[in-house]
């Protein structure tokens, strides 16, 4: 089988905080953003790898998701518990750099973990916890 990962899927509160951080926090690029009835949908992307992009979405426009489920969506993106993403880099104090100096929320500085990976973590605007991976 030839399958690859196209899209991953992020909700995001606010879009233009949301498209502010991917694009010029990680320097992603806008792919499409498109509107619908007063909701955005952002796609975004590593400069170089077409194949791969992140669509920020609003997680009210999911079909089917009631008032209730909702609520707890919009709590546990609140807590950052909602959603998660690895990200990966070949120069993690330098990312780390330019992503501390934006201002974005640090969940957790450059560290060795015990499982053998260095990386940090971070928060998106809606709450989305990014784990930023040294790639060796």
């Amino acid at each position: 089988m030839d399958i690859s990962i196209h899209a991953s899927f992020l909700p995001h509160s606010d879009p233009d905080a949301s498209l502010a951080f991917y694009r010029d926090t990680l320097g992603f690029e806008v792919r499409s953003d498109v509107g619908y009835q007063g909701m955005r949908w952002i796609t975004v992307g590593p400069v170089g790898q077409p194949a791969t992009a992140i669509v920020l979405y609003p997680p009210n426009a999911s079909p089917g998701v009631t008032d209730d489920e909702k609520r707890t969506i919009a709590e546990m993106m609140a807590k950052g518990t909602y959603a998660t993403m690895q990200l990966a880099t070949v120069d993690l104090d330098a990312a780390f750099g330019n992503i501390q100096a934006s201002g974005a929320e640090i969940v957790e500085e450059p560290t060795m973990q015990p499982y053998g990976v260095r990386d940090c973590a971070i928060r998106d605007p809606a709450g989305n916890l990014l784990r930023v991976q040294e790639r060796r």
